[in-house]
């Protein structure tokens, strides 16, 4: 890393779908993390369908998988970023396929992906959405406050210390000795320049023990790391204040309030944490503020919201 690269270094907004999507195909395959996934795995095991084969196919529990699954791009929305998938370039399907079949022989299927035909990125993309129907959006809020979690411990992180900070902080899975930040776990065994591309840090729900990296990367390099997960996730839970507030101002409403119960927020970062669009966040937090339970302050070009003591009063009871 260059002083340029430590410059750059980011934090990722939140959980990204496609990640989870990929990482969490790859846990299912495997019986690692057994006291924090196997419930998920009793329940998803049982629900996979004939239809999202083809993600799975090419989302084998180890090895390579094909990084036009994960693109750069940030999109929280499922079906944007199912959609940035489909149009990939074709040079890029036929490098990752090719790759994915070192080694070993990918389903029949994957040559027609492979030319990019329409067809065959269909079936990816009705895979890649289903799956996420079933795999990964049900679990959305304990997804989301932990990673949430995890961002708020960066952030005081560099608060303490900086950049570097951020970086130390990310142990055991990554160690900082300037300039180079190793990856003691990562099962691959090579040398990245940034070269002045900066770092995404992005931490990852259904990613365990080891950090993972796309191959070939474009623009900032992305850094996909374990996060702490509360071992009763998936346990039942009784009615809280958080769905005795869905219930009164409606689920999504309730989750931007909670959102910003966490920590002040702009429009665009509340669409991005609770997968809003802009439009919508702007609608909820405009009748959020109406009601007295969030005000908005404008700084230089930006305008972040706040809870206030009502809404505090209201998340809490």
């Amino acid at each position: 890393m260059t002083g340029e690269d430590l410059a750059r270094v980011r934090v990722a907004p939140g959980a990204e779908p496609l990640w989870e999507v990929l990482l969490s195909a790859h846990l299912l395959g495997k019986s690692e993390g057994a006291l924090v996934f196997d419930r998920w795995r009793g329940r998803m095991r049982p629900a996979l369908v004939p239809r999202m084969r083809p993600l799975l196919a090419l989302a084998p529990p180890w090895g390579y998988s094909p990084d036009f699954l994960t693109p750069p791009i940030s999109l929280p929305d499922i079906d944007a970023a199912v959609e940035n998938v489909l149009s990939t370039p074709r040079q890029r399907l036929r490098e990752d396929i090719d790759q994915l079949a070192v080694g070993q022989a990918p389903a029949a299927w994957a040559g027609a992906v492979r030319r990019g035909e329409p067809a065959a990125l269909r079936q990816l993309g009705n895979a890649v959405t289903a799956y996420h129907r079933r795999a990964v959006d049900p679990y959305r809020d304990q997804i989301d406050s932990s990673v949430r979690a995890e961002r708020d411990r960066l952030a005081r992180a560099f608060l303490t210390g900086g950049v570097e900070q951020v970086l130390n902080a990310l142990r055991p899975f990554a160690l900082w000795e300037a300039p180079v930040l190793t990856l003691p776990s990562h099962p691959a065994e090579r040398d990245i320049h940034l070269a002045g591309r900066g770092l995404t840090l992005l931490p990852s729900f259904f990613c365990w023990r080891a950090p993972t990296t796309l191959k070939n990367a474009e623009g900032p390099h992305v850094l996909v790391y374990p996060i702490q997960h509360d071992l009763a996730w998936l346990a039942p839970r009784k009615t809280d204040s958080a769905s005795s507030l869905a219930a009164l101002i409606g689920r999504t409403r309730a989750t931007v309030l909670m959102t910003l119960a966490q920590s002040p927020a702009t429009t665009s970062e509340l669409a991005r944490l609770v997968r809003i669009s802009l439009p919508s966040a702007s609608e909820h937090t405009t009748v959020l503020r109406d009601a007295g339970l969030i005000v908005s302050h404008r700084y230089s070009t930006r305008v972040h919201h706040h809870i206030t003591a009502l809404g505090t009063q209201l998340c809490t009871e």
